[in-house]
């Protein structure tokens, strides 16, 4: 993005995501701050030059609402709770009270679509959640793109896949040897490297679409079994014999087993048409590739 110091951004949640967003905007004389969770990550933040502020979703911080009142653009990345949105919750009237040519952005997840069988949804698709987070997520989503009716600021709802990216991913795993190859016939995951995550979102700050749901997700569905035997192939190593799912789903967590009920190819030709992103990481193959040029 264009240097663009007079620019301030308050992101709710400056995890994984938000802080590859910060990193950049900060580098181009932004703005940056933010809420996390504990004083350990709140000094780890100072140090890189944001403004932090502890925010566990139980009560209300005066100087987090002052800084969101004064930022043009703001960020959510928190997910909901079964009360609701944290963000909204404590600091809904200082949101509507921002300045008005705000920009918001709300992080959600495909996993608000459901099952569909393998067949392709796109931002049109009827939403069908599967589980109580997607529940959760469905009605946060509606809940902000509501505040953006009501206040005439810009919200837009970012459905993000399967994020992967440097520390993050599945490379770890097969030098360890511990990878599975899980085998699920016609069962396939969306995914997205971090960097593109961050151009989608840089791209909708420069040209907005109040109301607008994109799907954030690379060019290629893909299924568990082809992406860890790729990244074996491109380690050099050799790739382990299939797993059954019935059987690999035995001593799977709760959370790991309930990324595979819902199976779905999603679309992203609205990033491409609307946005006009072009994705650094176009599938899985030149993601993993680039992670390993870098060191991972």
């Amino acid at each position: 993005m264009d240097n663009q110091s007079s620019k301030r951004i308050f992101i709710f949640g400056l995890g994984y995501v938000a802080t590859a967003l910060a990193s950049v905007l900060k580098d181009v004389g932004w703005r940056v701050a933010g809420t996390c969770r504990s004083e350990t990550r709140r000094h780890e933040l100072l140090a890189h030059g944001f403004e932090a502020y502890p925010f566990d979703g139980e009560e209300r911080d005066d100087g987090i609402g002052r800084q969101v009142i004064a930022a043009d653009h703001l960020l959510s990345t928190i997910p909901p709770e079964q009360t609701g949105d944290p963000a909204l919750a404590f600091y809904e009237k200082q949101i509507a009270n921002a300045k008005q040519s705000c920009w918001i952005g709300y992080l959600s997840t495909t996993g608000v679509y459901g099952d569909w069988d393998g067949e392709e949804v796109n931002e049109e698709s009827p939403v069908r959640p599967s589980s109580v987070r997607a529940h959760r997520r469905v009605a946060a989503e509606c809940a902000w793109l509501a505040l953006g009716r009501r206040t005439g600021h810009g919200v837009h709802v970012f459905r993000l896949a399967g994020i992967y990216g440097p520390s993050r991913n599945i490379l770890a795993q097969v030098r360890a040897g511990t990878a599975r190859r899980i085998e699920k016939s016609g069962h396939l995951f969306s995914r997205i490297h971090v960097s593109d995550i961050v151009s989608t979102l840089c791209a909708s700050m420069t040209a907005p679409r109040p109301g607008a749901i994109y799907n954030v997700c690379d060019d290629e569905p893909a299924s568990q079994s082809d992406v860890v035997a790729h990244a074996y192939t491109l380690l050099g190593m050799s790739a382990p014999q299939m797993t059954p799912f019935d059987n690999a789903v035995q001593d799977m967590s709760e959370l790991a087993r309930s990324f595979w009920v819902d199976n779905r190819r999603v679309s992203n030709r609205r990033l491409y048409r609307e946005l006009g992103v072009e994705l650094a990481y176009p599938t899985y193959r030149e993601g993993l590739a680039a992670l390993i040029a870098a060191g991972e």
